[in-house]
């Protein structure tokens, strides 16, 4: 792995990924009538599960292999269609290369920041209760 460039576009896939399966999802999901929820096309967990397995085969040694298991937990999420799951997992990996960089771990250049601060929004946009019609949503009781 070569360095955060390769993080950054696993990351850019991934997300790429949630968007196209969250613009299928109906705004509102009764359980009751759908139980095992709605979950991703076959080949779209194939294309997400290769990009996660090629990360982790590429990171292998480097200072990137920690952030393997929260690319499996946001696979994993994605494959049984849990959306805010699979989010969750990518949003975390994000913090650890915005600390990494704090601490000189890794060299990010300002456009690898502005990617980064770029997949926080498109992730943020993604989470459920982010539209304005849900306002309220997610604030508790």
């Amino acid at each position: 792995m070569e360095g955060v460039n390769e993080v950054l576009d696993a990351i850019g896939a991934l997300v790429s990924s949630l968007k196209t399966y969250s613009a299928k999802l109906p705004s509102v999901v009764h359980l009751a009538a759908v139980p095992g929820g709605v979950k991703p096309l076959p080949e779209a967990i194939v294309v997400y599960e290769k990009t996660v397995y090629r990360f982790r085969d590429q990171s292998a040694g480097s200072t990137y292999r920690r952030l393997t298991d929260h690319f499996i937990e946001s696979l994993e999420s994605f494959e049984t269609g849990d959306l805010l799951s699979a989010i969750q997992p990518l949003l975390t990996v994000l913090d650890h290369l915005e600390r990494m960089h704090r601490d000189k771990e890794i060299g990010a250049s300002s456009k690898d920041a502005e990617r980064m601060k770029e997949y926080r929004l498109a992730l943020h946009k993604i989470m459920p209760g982010s539209k304005p019609e849900l306002a309220g949503a997610g604030k508790g009781l």
